[in-house]
């Protein structure tokens, strides 16, 4: 009688490495660095590319016809940014700012939708990124209807630091000025000029050397 052997053990399977897949030679990319207030792409331009925040940080912004411009994302390392041009988007409809030296990799239209087709893997990744992306536009939507801009103000400092996110959030933040924050909130400079000191006085963010975020914020965007 034949001894039945037992199953061999697979190994499990590996996570998905984004970064390192984005590093192989197997994707036509091109790795861009720019200084802080570097213009990645502006309002208007061809939309022929999509991006991959390596590291640093991309502000996301739009200006009006009358010359207002209001910050309508900040991102950071292993966000995409660019994507609408997968949708058929001819032309940029706002601008990409570096925050601080920053480091992305640009991907041609045309190629990122032919990896997309042939990896899978990448193409969960993206998704998931998409799908984030919009449920955090809807809770920017609510935010702005029913929370107060001291509130909105301390979700957004939150966000900015990925406050929430699987990996460790980035204590401190890259130097912003209360203009930018201002634009993101919706309010003024002056009343984030308020609310930034009291939140220094109460403990809830640092300045040494940049903006240092404390958990005790998040008890601004709970009380009610």
């Amino acid at each position: 009688m034949a001894v039945k052997k037992p199953p061999s053990l697979a190994p499990p399977p590996t996570a998905f490495d984004l970064h390192t897949f984005l590093e192989s030679a197997g994707i036509s990319r091109r790795v861009v660095r720019f200084v802080r207030d570097g213009r990645i792409f502006a309002q208007g331009s061809p939309a022929t590319s999509v991006f991959y925040v390596r590291s640093g940080g991309v502000k996301l912004s739009v200006l009006s016809t009358a010359g207002k411009e209001a910050v309508v994302a900040m991102l950071g390392p292993g966000d995409f940014f660019g994507e609408g041009c997968l949708a058929g988007q001819p032309r940029r409809m706002g601008t990409a700012t570096a925050l601080a030296q920053t480091t992305v990799v640009r991907i041609g239209k045309d190629e990122m939708v032919r990896t997309l087709h042939q990896q899978p893997a990448l193409s969960d990744r993206f998704i998931a990124h998409m799908l984030a992306r919009n449920i955090r536009i809807e809770e920017d939507l609510v935010d702005q209807l029913f929370n107060s801009s001291e509130k909105r103000l301390a979700r957004t400092l939150l966000l900015l630091a990925r406050y929430g996110e699987g990996a460790a959030p980035s204590r401190v933040l890259p130097k912003l000025s209360q203009e930018t924050l201002a634009e993101m909130v919706g309010t003024t400079r002056s009343r984030v000029n308020f609310f930034m000191n009291k939140f220094r006085k109460l403990g809830f963010i640092q300045y040494n050397g940049g903006l240092k975020i404390n958990d005790a914020l998040l008890s601004v965007v709970l009380h009610e």
